[in-house]
Parts: structure tokens; C-alpha cells; sequence
């Protein structure tokens, strides 16, 4: 049963991890729009957005939670381990990115988004950094 959990958190995590670079590359492109006024493109833009986080990103994020709790239940030696630590903090700062995400489809949504395109190609590296530190700590699991 351990093997089938740990495989299924894997997969809700890359699912999770494409949907958060996804997401702010599709702001980079909504800001853009914006700028020059597509109005049409806008509107895909906030359908292909609202529907991602509700219906890809968010489920993943619940999968990657509960089924991360399941392994931690499982293995709760873990806990008392300083790589976990940092790695359950990296966790932490992803799902306050994934819901300041959130904020910012909403903006998008009624129009009161004033981000440029500049500040969301910056705000989409940041996974990318605690994905390269979440892999860096489960694999080496350094102190």
C-alpha cells in the first residue's frame, strides 16, 4: 500500500508543480493582452486561468496534502528529521503561492489587476525554486 501512496503523491505533485508554472505564464500573456487591449484574448485567457486553478491546480494541491500527510503517518520518524523540516516549510510557502495566485486571477477577472507582464515572468520562477529545493532535500536528505 506504501509503494501505491508514495507513487500517487508523485504524480499529484508533478500535476501540481505543471499547474503552478502554467498558471503565471498565463498571467505573463493576460498582462500583455491587456496592454494592448485584446479584449477577446482576455476573456480565453480568464476562462483558461479560472479553469486551471479550479479544475487542475487546487485538486492537486489537496491530493499532494492528504497524500503527503498519509506518508508522514506512515513514516513519522520523518518528522523528527531537519530536511523535513525545510522541505514541509518549502510546502507551506507553495500553498501561500497557490492561493496568492488565486488573488491574482481574481484581479484578472474584474479588470483590477495592474501587474505588469515583467512582474509575472519573475513571480512564475519562484516553483522553480522551491521545486529545485524540495528535490535537493528528499533526495540527498542533508541533515
Amino acid at each position: 500500500m506504501y509503494l501505491w501512496i508514495k507513487a500517487l503523491h508523485i504524480v499529484a505533485v508533478v500535476t501540481w508543480f505543471a499547474a503552478l508554472f502554467y498558471l503565471p505564464r498565463l498571467y505573463v500573456y493576460h498582462a500583455l493582452a491587456r496592454d494592448k487591449g485584446e479584449r477577446q484574448v482576455i476573456e480565453t485567457f480568464s476562462v483558461m486561468e479560472r479553469k486551471l486553478y479550479r479544475g487542475i491546480m487546487t485538486p492537486s494541491m489537496i491530493a499532494v496534502i492528504v497524500l503527503g500527510a498519509w506518508l508522514l503517518y506512515l513514516n513519522p520518524g520523518w518528522l523528527g528529521m531537519g530536511w523535513m523540516h525545510v522541505k514541509l516549510t518549502l510546502v507551506v510557502l507553495l500553498v501561500v503561492y497557490h492561493h496568492v495566485c488565486l488573488v491574482y486571477l481574481k484581479q484578472f477577472a474584474t479588470e483590477r489587476c495592474q501587474r505588469s507582464h515583467t512582474f509575472f515572468r519573475v513571480f512564475n520562477e519562484l516553483p522553480v525554486l522551491a521545486l529545485l529545493g524540495i528535490v535537493i532535500l528528499v533526495v540527498l536528505k542533508p541533515f
